[in-house]
């Protein structure tokens, strides 16, 4: 993660020094102004590691709204009685690499599950996915980090490098989404992209 924030910032420099050199007179300060605008990077954001300016208004809202298709159902949750092969072979079937964990009946939160538990837990301890329940797995829900629809996004990416995790689910009171890491770096991508591709039109001479 540490990587694609210098890649950015890389970039970012990259376009800033060229426009640099094609001003004239005041051409620095509108510059300074421009780059503002639209998030870039300016001497006062630099002091900070992972200062990305135009991702503070982007919420966790927004990126489970670019994700497409059902945000939410019974695909992105499994039981905690429920047999670990069950909840493998649901991850697969969904392309997905967790699941929120519910308690039987109740369907209260109980932990999540990953494809690192299966991993770990039953082919790198040797045990039997059919006979292992998820609840004997599963990060419990004292232990999950979580976040709110309207987490800012660097806000998640924060927690997610932070506890070297790659899924959070998404919690309003009842479950209502999930975000990976995949997620996060494509919302940052896409900010960043889109505004890499204003400077070079300004460059071009688009602006006025």
């Amino acid at each position: 993660m540490q990587g694609l924030v210098r890649a950015i910032r890389s970039c970012q420099e990259t376009f800033r020094a060229a426009i640099l050199q094609h001003g004239k007179g005041g051409a620095a300060f509108e510059v300074e102004k421009f780059l503002s605008r639209f998030g870039g990077i300016t001497s006062s954001s630099r002091s900070s590691p992972v200062q990305l300016k135009g991702l503070e208004n982007v919420t966790v809202a927004e990126v489970l709204m670019t994700k497409g298709g059902e945000k939410v159902g019974s695909w992105l949750w499994c039981h905690t009685d429920d047999a670990v092969i069950d909840a493998v072979k649901k991850m697969a079937a969904n392309n997905i690499g967790s699941l929120v964990v519910l308690k039987p009946v109740v369907q209260h939160l109980a932990g999540l599950v990953t494809e690192r538990d299966y991993t770990m837990k039953i082919i790198g301890q040797g045990r039997s996915p059919t006979l292992t329940r998820v609840g004997e797995i599963m990060t419990d829900k004292d232990k999950l980090i979580t976040v709110t629809s309207d987490t800012n996004i660097l806000k998640a990416m924060q927690l997610m490098t932070e506890n070297r995790i790659r899924h959070v689910p998404v919690i309003d009171g009842k479950i209502v989404g999930m975000i990976s890491i995949v997620d996060v770096v494509r919302a940052v991508v896409e900010q960043q992209s889109g505004e890499l591709k204003r400077l070079n039109e300004f460059i071009r001479g688009d602006y006025y």
